[in-house]
């Protein structure tokens, strides 16, 4: 086996640099709500509002766990680390727990209506595949 047989190709850089800025907005967006200042909570409906202030201890750590699991595992696949893969498993754990709450305790997707529901698909599928593509990238032996 030569020394590049394990080299990724150019679409495995191209994956983990996406998935490094699509958890960095994850990241920005958990910073904005822990930060949130009297301007942005005025630019939302009161729904919205309470479902953010009233949030549980556990679902705003599941949250972080989502966003800060899925960054470092972006970057742990640049890196081609095998950890990679349970950086992403553990990030989405704490998506389907902040999932579980927004959709069936707090109810919030009738609160953000259409755009709710389809970005709560693509954060579950996006999580879904980052799991596939970083044990998909092990196996090739991309990741050490």
């Amino acid at each position: 086996m030569s020394e590049n047989s394990n080299k990724p190709n150019a679409l495995f850089w191209v994956i983990g640099v996406i998935s490094l800025v699509w958890n960095i907005f994850g990241v920005l967006s958990y910073i904005g709500q822990a930060y949130m200042t009297d301007d942005m909570k005025a630019a939302m409906t009161e729904a919205q509002l309470e479902i953010i202030e009233n949030r549980p201890a556990w679902a705003t750590a599941a949250f972080a766990i989502a966003v800060f699991g899925g960054a470092l595992g972006s970057l742990a696949l640049l890196l081609r680390k095998k950890l990679a893969y349970y950086l992403f498993t553990l990030s989405f754990i704490g998506v389907l727990v902040q999932m579980v709450y927004n959709v069936f305790i707090a109810k919030a997707l009738d609160d953000y209506g259409p755009g709710g529901y389809a970005m709560t698909a693509m954060i579950l599928v996006i999580a879904i595949y980052l799991i596939i593509y970083a044990k998909n990238s092990a196996r090739k032996g991309w990741l050490s």
